[in-house]
């Protein structure tokens, strides 16, 4: 699909012509799934120097200082290596001393991701000898290109960041772990952030001893850092806007140009002929996303599909104008006491930060 007209737009026009991500069905080849294997573009510039600490939280200048070391310490063959990327086996070479991994333990909002991609960034070495990805787009990569292929893809890396590190499907644990182990042995230094555990119910953050123990043989190789705070996305900030007026909603998505109009009950049923791994291709090029009829998520799996989409959004930075119900009640209150419950914050926070990016849409 073409996405050059929706990439130029710079702001309203008088007619403009929505697009669908409902009409949209990307299909992603495996080497897009490796070369994307970057921060996404939210995460492009951030640095340690430009993370913020709580001043109320000490652990979060000791997390930049900790990661900040650990990225010096990689430093070494790898990043005076050649930049192109290797697709088959390399000679491991000589591992810097200390923890090949650390693992970042704290909330939703203290910016977990932030420094992750900071130490992806501050890591000396070409791009293509560094990963950075979510644990789902991790099993994506496997099941796109072969557990050993995998293997010989990533095993020249330098480094490995994986965010949203998920331990509630045993399956897929298992799978990732033994697959970081074979790069450990390949001396790929590791990072990981994670969520929360099923059955973990009313904990705001997921805790370091857990993931230690579902990662099996792999322990010894990390350092925990836990990073105490609020979420920053609500600190200080007033409150997520009311929800616009269906009208509202599409004359915006008409005057802006490179929106998405789509009627929200229809984008759900959507999702689910469309895999997650495809969900960042489903909104190339888009400016905005424009929601009408924003209602209650009926189902764990539809929920779950969405809260795929809700981070590729905030990755993109794409503001979310809605009708409809708020945010905060897309999820029932069962699912918000569920073992999923992390998840659905997390988009709540998220899905709450684009609306309020995105009202600028709205005349008044």
């Amino acid at each position: 699909m073409s996405t050059s007209t929706a990439a130029s737009g710079t702001g309203p026009t008088a007619e403009a012509t929505p697009l669908s991500l409902c009409a949209r069905e990307p299909h992603v080849p495996a080497d897009r799934l490796v070369a994307e294997m970057v921060p996404p573009p939210r995460f492009d510039s951030v640095r340690f120097s430009t993370y913020i600490p709580d001043p109320n939280q000490p652990s979060q200048s000791e997390a930049v200082r900790v990661l900040d070391g650990f990225a010096t310490g990689l430093g070494g063959a790898h990043a005076s290596g050649a930049g192109k990327r290797r697709w088959f086996s390399r000679k491991p070479e000589p591992r810097p001393a200390g923890p090949r991994g650390v693992y970042l333990d704290g909330g939703y909002g203290v910016g977990k991701t932030h420094l992750l991609a900071s130490l992806w960034h501050a890591t000396p070495a070409e791009p293509a000898l560094k990963a950075f990805g979510t644990f789902v787009e991790l099993t994506n990569l496997v099941g796109a290109l072969g557990f050993q292929q995998t293997v010989r893809t990533l095993s020249g890396h330098r480094l490995l960041c994986i965010d949203e590190f998920e331990l509630d499907d045993p399956g897929d644990t298992v799978l990732v772990s033994t697959l970081l182990g074979k790069l450990v042995e390949a001396g790929v230094a590791l990072a990981a952030t994670s969520n929360t555990l099923p059955g973990k119910l009313g904990e705001g953050r997921f805790a370091s001893a857990d993931f230690l123990r579902e990662i099996q043989g792999l322990s010894a190789h990390f350092r925990a850092l836990r990073i105490d705070g609020e979420d920053y996305r609500h600190r200080g900030l007033p409150e997520a806007p009311a929800p616009f007026s269906d009208e509202q909603v599409t004359k915006a998505a008409y005057a802006t140009e490179g929106s998405a109009l789509d009627d929200f009950p229809r984008l759900l049923a959507h999702l689910a002929r469309v895999h997650p791994s495809r969900y960042g291709a489903l909104t190339d090029g888009l400016k905005a996303v424009c929601l009408t009829d924003v209602g209650p998520v009926p189902d764990q799996s539809t929920a779950l599909r969405l809260v795929v989409l809700a981070d590729r959004l905030y990755d993109r930075e794409v503001p979310v104008l809605a009708s409809g119900l708020p945010f905060d009640q897309l999820f029932s209150e069962e699912m918000l006491k569920g073992g999923y419950r992390k998840k659905y914050f997390r988009a709540i926070s998220r899905l709450t930060a684009l609306a309020r990016d995105a009202k600028g849409l709205v005349e008044s």
